[in-house]
């Protein structure tokens, strides 16, 4: 923890402390963690850090009804945390007329800095206790990577954490990047256009091209057997094929990856498959087809919330993980 943070965090959150803390930061190093432990009970009492949290989950839910079956509570005792905050701050953080309620401007300002200040008093707890990871960790795993390689580095990576409770779910990339936005999601391992650049990429993702084996192949106007819209790698098909210059014909769209290989076995149409998969060796009956001039490459890319906190290290040995079992060979 850089020096002065305490002090910055208490000023943020009532300014009434700062010569407190001022004077007790000079106090010997072996005093340091119990004065952080009475810190953080004085923080609960003076700002209604239970409210707070309330409204973050609130703009989460987007109802009252479901915020109370998150915490859980009763619906009225939701409505009066939410009031009870307002006369604190003596503004208006709903507003009422709309069913349900949304954050008025000002409760949009307050719901920032209301994820600030839990963020720096999560933080403040992890340094006064030296806490291992824990809580549950809520990951969203797009469908082209959900195969068994991938699965089982997210589940070694979890399982070095034994107060970590996975929560995984798969989706296409567009829908688990919106959750990821909502702060219903804690990372988002999703597929992004090749030419992505940012320093949350953990690599290549390469697609291949397959049909029935020994089939005799034309061009990318044959029919094609898919997943369906919105599936990252269809959208990367087209994009490579030129758009509506060249329209796919749709054979089939099927999601599960094993019927898929399975209907272009049988020669309803080419499929598609990443390439590290096939290169460990393709099902009987498949063979890999070569297209001049179509790319097929995404960018796997782990998106981190900004409030992990005491996940974060879970978070970082995932991302590590699944950067290895994304490689061609491993």
């Amino acid at each position: 923890m850089p020096p002065g943070a305490c002090n910055s965090i208490a000023c943020i959150v009532f300014p009434s402390f700062e010569k407190s803390v001022e004077r007790k930061i000079a106090c010997r190093h072996s005093d340091f963690k119990f004065i952080i432990v009475r810190m953080i009970m004085h923080l609960e009492d003076q700002i209604m850090l239970e409210e707070l949290r309330t409204l973050v989950l609130f703009a989460e839910e987007g109802s009252i009804q479901n915020v109370a079956r998150r915490l859980p509570l009763t619906q009225p005792a939701v409505t009066r945390q939410m009031q009870r905050l307002e006369d604190m701050l003596a503004t208006t953080l709903l507003d009422r007329r709309q069913k349900p309620p949304r954050l008025t401007s000002a409760g949009l300002e307050v719901l920032a800095r209301a994820k600030d200040i839990l963020a720096s008093v999560e933080a403040l707890k992890e340094f006064a206790a030296d806490a291992e990871p824990q809580g549950v960790l809520r990951v969203g795993l797009a469908h082209g990577l959900s195969d068994a390689s991938v699965a089982g580095a997210i589940a070694g990576a979890a399982a070095a954490f034994a107060k970590i409770s996975l929560r995984l779910k798969t989706g296409w990339s567009a829908e688990l990047i919106e959750q990821f936005e909502r702060g219903q999601l804690d990372m988002a391992i999703v597929l992004r256009p090749a030419d992505h650049q940012g320093p949350e990429a953990l690599g290549s993702e390469r697609l291949c091209i397959i049909a029935q084996a020994g089939a005799h192949l034309a061009d990318a106007r044959m029919p094609w057997v898919l997943s369906p819209e919105p599936c990252d790698a269809r959208q990367t098909l087209v994009s490579s094929l030129g758009g509506g210059r060249h329209p796919l014909v749709v054979a089939a769209e099927i999601q599960d990856p094993a019927m898929q290989m399975e209907w272009v076995r049988r020669g309803h149409g080419l499929g598609l498959m990443p390439l590290r998969l096939a290169a460990r060796g393709l099902p009987d009956g498949l063979a890999l087809v070569d297209l001049e001039g179509v790319d097929l490459s995404l960018q796997v890319v782990a998106l981190r919330s900004p409030h992990l906190n005491r996940l974060a290290k879970a978070v970082e040995a995932i991302a590590k993980a699944v950067g290895e079992a994304i490689k061609i060979g491993t």
